[in-house]
């Protein structure tokens, strides 16, 4: 499975999110290829702050491996992740992440603080190739613009 094609289905976890009264994020992980596991947005349901989209689909990968090391993955996020969801990755030894919609085409109510994740990439334990498929980022951004009407 390609980027492209991988990213195409967080956007589609981001709208089965939005379906259930979530926040517009989705997220897919990614071994070998093949989905090992996905994520949505359920902190509001849920009444827990820690549950993104992209913390599920790493609880569910460490879950389904039993392991906390997910070094051959990547994690594909329709949203650029929060600082959360970012150390999260990085706790998880995800070496990339990719992502469709970065945080500055989304309202800033969305994100806490201006961190820079690649500035903070430079500090963590395990760095994390970051990169935005710009090319899909109008795709993920109608999902949050709908959501946000």
């Amino acid at each position: 499975m390609d980027d492209k094609t991988a990213l195409r289905k967080a956007i589609e976890k981001s709208k089965e999110s939005v379906a259930v009264g979530g926040f517009p994020v989705g997220a897919v992980i990614v071994k070998d290829g093949e989905i090992l596991s996905s994520g949505i947005s359920n902190g509001k349901q849920l009444n827990d702050p820690t549950s993104h989209a992209e913390t599920d689909a790493i609880r569910a990968a460490c879950q389904k491996l039993q392991t906390r090391d997910l070094k051959d993955v990547v994690l594909y996020s329709s949203l650029e992740p929060c600082l959360m969801c970012f150390a999260a990755s990085s706790w998880a030894s995800i070496p990339k992440i990719v992502y469709a919609c970065g945080r500055g085409r989304v309202s800033k109510q969305h994100y806490e603080g201006s961190h820079n994740l690649t500035s903070i990439n430079e500090t963590v334990r395990h760095p994390i190739e970051l990169i935005h498929l710009q090319e899909l980022e109008e795709e993920a951004l109608r999902v949050i613009e709908e959501w946000e009407k």
